[in-house]
């Protein structure tokens, strides 16, 4: 086992296709079997399950991917400590959506700007997910807005994690024209929350703001994004909660009436001990970008 066999197993993984995974390594695509062959053989298990022209990873192939790219994320970022930086790196970053389309884009340009040699990955989920995935490690770091539960840094501290305030957002409840008379949350007619799925803190807040719990007459439209969220709002069938920033940016969400939603603080969050020169820089930058 080897980090060129791990990477070629991680493309076919991603890609679940032999020869499009050997178009983007560069490969032939008998090499490329052949290398995957010999990695089954070295763990003593079969990684894919091959039926035909499809191909799917097994279940030891399920377990083994989150290992392998936790494998070449270490060696990566051991090349990058010892050269003190000059090899770029990669940085895998997670963000909510939110913060992915109103506060990263300027940050991450100005990074990039300054040190074009690192990699940059950006995924987007939920709050929770994205705080799992920096404690085992599948990402470096995440702009998430914690839950109650993880409200004091002695809570996070206990995940083997460490935070520092990035900014505070304010959340508003936007509400479909039909509500235009109301006054204040609880008095909403609608009884249609569009909201991401569980794990989202936003959503958590909404639930509390309008008094969901226990209540039978309320429903939860899942999306996966605040573009489909405002839309639906706007064609009168739910509301939502979400950060103004957002709100800023759709001209959808003109003329809608909103009402205040309270706060939210958002954070970056990062394993303890994890201290590169590119996460380093990263903070740097942050830092700058909220003075």
């Amino acid at each position: 086992m080897d980090s060129d066999s791990l990477r070629i197993f991680c493309t076919v993984a991603t890609e679940l296709s032999v020869t499009h995974a050997a178009t983007r390594l560069g490969r032939a695509p008998s090499n490329v079997t052949t290398r995957i062959q010999q990695l089954e053989a070295d763990l003593g298990t079969a990684l894919f399950v091959r039926s035909g022209k499809r191909l799917t990873l097994s279940n030891s192939g399920v377990q083994f991917l989150d290992y392998a790219r936790r494998m070449l994320a270490l060696e990566d970022e051991a090349r990058h400590v010892v050269s003190d930086g000059r090899e770029g790196g990669t940085l895998r970053i997670g963000s909510m959506e939110s913060s992915a389309a109103s506060r990263l884009p300027s940050l991450l340009a100005g990074y990039h700007a300054r040190h074009s040699a690192t990699r940059l990955e950006l995924s987007t989920g939920a709050s929770r997910p994205l705080i799992e995935q920096v404690r085992t490690g599948r990402l470096d770091c995440a702009f998430v807005a914690p839950p109650p539960s993880l409200g004091d840094p002695s809570s996070i501290e206990a995940l083997g994690l460490t935070a520092t305030p990035a900014w505070r957002e304010t959340l508003l409840l936007l509400l479909p024209a039909s509500e235009a008379d109301v006054g204040e949350p609880r008095a909403v007619r609608t009884r249609s929350l569009a909201a991401f799925p569980q794990g989202c803190t936003y959503r958590g807040l909404a639930e509390a703001l309008l008094g969901m719990a226990g209540s039978g007459e309320w429903r939860v439209q899942e999306m996966a994004s605040y573009h489909a969220m405002i839309a639906c709002v706007a064609a009168g069938s739910c509301v939502t909660v979400l950060p103004e920033s957002v709100l800023k940016l759709e001209r959808a969400a003109a003329g809608l009436k909103t009402l205040p939603a309270g706060h939210a603080d958002t954070v970056l969050m990062w394993r303890q001990g994890y201290d590169v020169p590119a996460f380093q820089r990263l903070r740097k930058q942050l830092a700058e970008s909220i003075q």
